[in-house]
């Protein structure tokens, strides 16, 4: 296996490295201390698994370069690690194709936990931003209490009354997966993939993908799509 972290502090960076070699044995870890850096790498090493982005890189807003590295190797998870913990941020980033955002205040046993939900094809998301009460807003807040209410008479795929194509574009959203990769996954046309993704939205009553997967992690499925 092998990870690139892309963060600018050599003592984060060291730090991580400590983290990932616990992860499994034979892990290689690279380390890029800004975006160009980190895109001349993975120009050199097309075998990374995983990349572990901050959000606060010198020269250029990590959310862009998060953007082009979904779109450039859709085929790498990318897990961001940042002390920009607020749910707007975590909504970013999930929209952004991430497979996970993991708070930089994190211990170390739940940073583990957290990258083995995501090489086993699920999205991580801070327990924080699933409770209410981490909301930044009182009004989010309520909407999302209104919202589990209204799914509690949901407990299994089966209730949401979604077609076995509508489970596998579902499954590839909880990866994190683009519209243009799940199209090009399930050789289906764009237009079908977000006729998809708006009747997966509607059945989970939910208003965009990040709810969708903070729904469908609520609930414990887990999925895997069958193409």
């Amino acid at each position: 296996m092998k990870i690139l972290i892309v963060d600018d502090h050599a003592l984060i960076r060291d730090a991580l490295q400590g983290v990932l070699k616990k992860l499994q044995r034979g892990v290689t870890v690279l380390e890029a201390s800004d975006s160009q850096q980190a895109f001349d790498i993975i120009a050199g090493n097309p075998d990374i698994n995983l990349i572990l982005l901050d959000l606060t890189l010198p020269g250029r807003d990590g959310l862009s370069v998060l953007a082009e590295l979904r779109e450039r190797y859709p085929a790498i998870s990318v897990v961001v690690l940042s002390a920009l913990q607020d749910r707007a941020n975590v909504q970013k980033v999930l929209d952004l194709g991430a497979a996970g955002f993991i708070p930089k205040s994190a211990r170390r046993e739940v940073m583990l936990s957290a990258l083995q939900l995501v090489f086993a094809g699920s999205v991580y998301i801070p327990p924080e931003i699933l409770a209410p009460e981490g909301f930044a807003e009182a009004a989010l807040g309520q909407q999302f209490e209104n919202r589990a209410s209204e799914n509690r008479a949901i407990v299994s795929l089966s209730d949401l009354g979604l077609s076995e194509r509508q489970r596998d574009v579902l499954a590839l959203m909880m990866q994190g997966n683009s519209n243009k990769v799940i199209c090009r996954t399930l050789n289906l046309a764009e237009p079908t993939v977000k006729n998809h993704v708006t009747a997966i939205l509607r059945a989970l009553k939910v208003s965009n993908r990040t709810e969708a997967v903070i729904a469908v992690t609520e609930l414990g499925w887990k999925l895997t799509p069958k193409a």
